[in-house]
């Protein structure tokens, strides 16, 4: 039976529930999100002389909820307007509506007794083959359904969301003992490629795969902190992006999620998994038990691991618990030697060897959480997972991990690692030490493009499920490199389809990323029928290489630079004129010249999330790679006859001058940098560049042909002109900007004016980026521009002044 997922019932509106609706409405899906009526009047309520019968105070905890999750930051919804699919309700006068939707999740407080008791009144309702699941993170699924009807067991299973919803991609799935096959396929299929989450069927057992080993690595960190004498600082120093984990590292995430949330999932471990080899580590060390007693759980009561304050000047403050006194102290720097030997190796997975090679105390902290860590996993197959890379897969998805453990393993060596474990007087399972005796001296290896790991049963190298719709870069980067440069690698990705991959430190544009792109643009128009331009490292990119701008600006080498600027414009031109259809793959921070890349594309195939935006006021200068040029056009291309042509121009300025940057793709098209009907959005980032291709390989079979330069651009000249510098007048008179801020935006004003002209003119697309580049040029002449490039390279933050 093919299912079609049109309408869902979300049951619970609390920040998890809520969270869940939001990322419904974001793929297109309605919504119905239901919850309790109140049993009594608030204040606000009482005045209004409202009764307990009125509509809006039934629906009063479900529409507080969803109000408060869609002004909380960072938003669940991709788009405002997202959240018109989502329709409230209560669970006394609305539940008989779930029996017009096609998948019910509950999302109610973690008691057994209520959930079964939501099942039962659910049921009443719920029309026959309807997929009926729960997001609990730790509530056996087995015991939900007891007491339910054929049709019901058959159709439910656990399906176990992280929070928040949208941001986090772990998608657990847990089948309960009626739950069918059928079901369960659909699910892990939907949840890829529709939700764009990473789908992994776990076994019911406590806390599933991603908590188990995620509370035991924090758990075990708990422990192992007094024994190595270290402060909270170093731990998050030595768990953050140094190993691919994210910036809130260990302390600072207990913080965030809140302490008692992770105590409670901790306790049911301990209480329910007696045979765990390492059960000691699920028992709470002191600190964390007078932490639970003085109620600091994190950001939620004010104070946790870390606490903020303001001084006698009103000057925010970070302090830190010291763990042994468990008072809040200033906060100390954490510096290790073994850390410095890393900062010039870019790829994390790189890293792994050096750290845990290391002679001082951060060598001795890797070499034992690892050797834990390792021993753990090990013993976990088959009891939560009969296959590794579902752990890893895990970890990956819900906790951030850049790498999963068993890939560390790979990253430091199977021998290492289990010399790690030996060390910490712990044993491997018995599986490794047979995988060691048949030869195979690794958990993964790539062939013909492909991930394969080795199958414990099977005793076998077998390919990881799945992977016929994505391309991942790594595993083809070597056996399909066309060409390579310091700035990119080009691969085939086959069907006559190249992609170029820039391979600078943070996806940053320079010299040799313009030559590669060039020299991509050649070997696709020779051999090939079209160019992707795509990675998948954390950003797509974050701009031009403003350093080496700010040297030649510095010296004064303004011919150099304008040469510069001027390969940077024609390469971006060449990306949107020449034979053969080219794509934009943009994700993450897609900033400056990135944003202005995406632009001159044929076609961008952004994923959902993708923040982009023209950033180049920040640092004291105007787009010059062709972004101002091209809001210019695209401004034109807006003006109707009826409109206000001032007024739409506007709107492009602004989004320049105000350096806006979308807070998902879909924000995109609102800034007027992503193009209704020809740009398109996916949610799952894994199949980016697949679709990508897809798109490429379309447009050249349909007969791509080379666009005709355009000569055609309206501009408005003096009168826009006008307008304009009489609105950064005002804003400079206002103190709402600076000097320095009016002399850069009225270079901007002139560019997309398209000069003084002395009426509407129509201009080309050259006209306008000789302008252009003359502005840029004539800030970067600017000490107040170099100042803000400056504060930018040491900072990474703009300066305003």
């Amino acid at each position: 039976m093919k299912r079609h997922i049109n309408k869902v019932a979300v049951i619970g509106s609390g920040i998890m529930g809520s969270g869940i609706a939001c990322h419904f409405a974001n793929i297109g899906v309605e919504v119905l999100l239901l919850d309790i009526v109140p049993r009594e009047l608030n204040d606000k309520e009482k005045a209004k002389g409202l009764t307990l019968d009125n509509k809006n105070v039934r629906n009063r905890l479900v529409n507080d909820s969803l109000a408060a999750a869609l002004k909380s930051k960072p938003s669940p919804i991709y788009h405002k307007k997202f959240a018109n699919r989502i329709s409230t309700g209560n669970l006394e006068d609305d539940i008989a509506k779930v029996g017009e939707v096609d998948w019910i999740i509950e999302v109610v407080v973690e008691r057994l007794d209520i959930k079964k008791q939501v099942f039962e009144n659910l049921e009443k309702h719920r029309k026959p083959g309807t997929l009926i699941t729960s997001n609990t993170s730790g509530i056996p699924i087995k015991f939900m359904s007891e007491g339910r009807s054929e049709d019901f067991q058959k159709h439910f299973c656990g399906t176990h969301f992280f929070n928040p919803a949208r941001y986090l991609k772990l998608f657990e799935i847990i089948p309960g003992p009626k739950t069918s096959s059928e079901v369960l396929d659909f699910l892990n299929g939907y949840g890829e490629q529709y939700l764009g989450k990473t789908s992994v069927v776990a076994k019911d057992t406590p806390a599933f795969i991603g908590n188990r080993i995620g509370i035991f690595s924090i758990q075990s960190l708990f422990h192992a902190v007094k024994d190595l004498g270290m402060t909270v600082e170093e731990v998050d120093k030595l768990t953050g992006p140094v190993i691919g984990r994210p910036k809130s590292a260990t302390f600072r995430t207990v913080d965030v999620v809140g302490l008692d949330t992770l105590v409670h999932v901790a306790n049911g471990i301990h209480e329910n998994c007696k045979d765990d080899e390492r059960l000691e580590l699920f028992q709470l060390p002191d600190f964390i038990n007078t932490m639970m007693e003085n109620k600091w759980l994190g950001s939620k009561s004010g104070q946790g691991f870390y606490k903020k304050v303001k001084d006698d000047k009103g000057k925010s403050e970070i302090l830190t618990l010291d763990l042994d006194t468990m008072d809040y102290r200033a906060k100390k720097s954490a510096k290790f030697a073994t850390l410095e030997l890393t900062k010039t190796i870019d790829k994390v997975v790189d890293r792994f060897s050096v750290l845990t090679s290391g002679k001082d105390k951060a060598g001795e902290f890797y070499r034992k959480s690892f050797g834990a860590l390792f021993a753990y996993v090990s013993h976990r197959i088959p009891e939560i997972s009969d296959e590794l890379y579902k752990i890893d897969d895990a970890m990956k998805a819900g906790f951030g991990w850049e790498h999963g453990p068993f890939q560390i393993w790979d990253a430091v060596g199977l021998e290492k690692g289990l010399e790690f474990i030996k060390a910490e007087n712990l044993e491997v399972a018995s599986w490794v030490n047979e995988m060691k005796e048949s030869g195979t001296d690794a958990f993964y290896s790539v062939k013909g493009g492909a991930t394969y790991y080795y199958d414990i049963p099977n005793k076998a190298m077998e390919k990881v499920p799945g992977q016929d719709a994505f391309i991942i870069l790594d595993n083809i980067r070597k056996s399909n490199e066309v060409f390579k440069n310091s700035g990119v690698v080009i691969e085939d990705l086959g069907e006559g389809i190249l992609n170029v991959e820039f391979q600078s430190k943070m996806n940053t544009i320079g010299g040799d990323v313009l030559a590669g792109l060039n020299k991509a643009v050649d070997l696709a128009e020779k051999d090939f029928q079209g160019l992707v331009v795509g990675n998948q490292g954390a950003n797509f990119s974050v701009g031009a290489n403003i350093g080496m701008i700010f040297m030649m600006a510095v010296e004064q080498e303004y011919d150099e630079l304008n040469m510069a600027i001027k390969y940077f414009q024609d390469t971006m031109m060449r990306m949107r004129y020449s034979s053969i259809p080219t794509i934009s793959a943009p994700h993450g921070m897609c900033l400056g010249g990135g944003c202005e890349l995406s632009l001159h594309a044929d076609k961008v195939v952004a994923a959902a999330e993708s923040y982009i935006g023209l950033v180049e006021f920040g640092v004291g200068v105007i787009p010059g790679g062709g972004g101002s040029k091209e809001m210019a056009l695209r401004a034109s291309d807006t003006f109707r006859k009826n409109d206000v042509e001032l007024n739409v121009l506007q709107e492009y300025f602004l989004t320049i001058g105000m350096a806006k940057v979308s807070t998902s793709a879909y924000e995109a098209y609102d800034l007027g940098i992503l193009q209704k009907g020809k740009d398109v959005v996916v949610v799952n980032k894994d199949r980016q560049i697949a679709t990508a291709k897809a798109h490429a390989k379309l447009m050249a079979e349909a007969g791509y042909t080379r666009p005709v330069k355009r000569k055609d651009v309206k501009v408005l000249g003096k009168q826009a002109l006008g307008m304009f510098l009489v609105g950064t007048d005002s804003m400079e008179a206002g103190h709402y900007i600076s000097e320095h801020d009016k002399k850069i935006a009225n270079k901007l004003a002139y560019v997309m004016a398209g000069g003084d002209l002395s009426e509407a003119s129509y201009v080309s697309e050259q006209y306008l980026l000789d302008l252009e580049r003359e502005a840029f040029l004539s800030l970067c002449t600017e000490r107040k521009t170099l100042e803000r490039i400056q504060h930018m390279l040491k900072t990474g933050k703009p300066l305003r002044n």
